[in-house]
């Protein structure tokens, strides 16, 4: 069955399991929502967990909602530079760092407008990194109930606990902090490698098809 899901900064490892193991399709109807994983995502770092946060513009009416698809980026600041800055930081010691480098930068370096293209891009370019095929199906109307499709909206929630427990792997830091669950993506691809996919594809989903 297909599952509809937000795209999300560089999502999180159980996020990119269900691209991994499943057909997608983009929810791109819907509000833009604060406090999740639209425009945040977390990595590892010598002081624990840090969030990368992408500023965006609030124009909202009245009603302070807008749409997820219009949401346009706050690029008054450097954030690309800082975001970039904070992986190198975090990650130059960690095994597969380099080997990704060139390939990753070129999104830290990239003008976008629009939240949406952003996030879609970073997860091309993870996709391509581990040889998924990136999904191109999306969404063509909200519905609150989809019918005939897994409902997986609820992983772009930073505050929703999952039903499931992310496997663990080696990271950098871990003998200070232990091992932080269900970080960005790019956390488990500067570790593991091309061993990310394999990781992936025996990640447990919260459902069973």
């Amino acid at each position: 069955m297909e599952v509809l899901i937000h795209p999300g900064y560089f999502p999180n490892c159980l996020t990119m399991a269900v691209i991994a193991q499943r057909k997608v399709v983009w929810e791109v109807w819907d509000n833009f929502q604060k406090q999740t994983y639209r425009n945040r995502c977390y990595i590892a770092t010598d002081q624990g967990a840090l969030m990368l946060n992408i500023p965006i513009r609030h124009v909202g009416g009245k009603t302070g909602r807008q749409a997820y698809r219009e949401v346009q980026i706050e690029n008054s600041t450097p954030w690309q530079r800082q975001h970039w800055r904070s992986l190198a930081t975090a990650y130059r010691s960690a095994p597969f760092f380099e080997y990704y480098e060139a390939d990753l930068k070129p999104v830290f370096e990239k003008p976008f407008s629009l939240l949406l293209d952003l996030n879609l891009e970073a997860i091309s370019v993870i996709c391509g990194l581990l040889e998924l095929p990136f999904p191109a199906s999306r969404s063509t109307k909200f519905e609150t109930q989809p019918e005939g499709i897994r409902d997986g909206r609820l992983l772009i929630s930073s505050k929703v606990k999952n039903s499931v427990s992310v496997r663990e792997y080696a990271q950098v830091f871990q003998e200070r902090h232990g091992f932080l669950a269900n970080l960005s993506a790019l956390d488990l691809l500067f570790n593991q490698g091309p061993a990310a996919r394999e990781y992936l594809m025996a990640q447990e989903l919260p459902w069973d098809d």
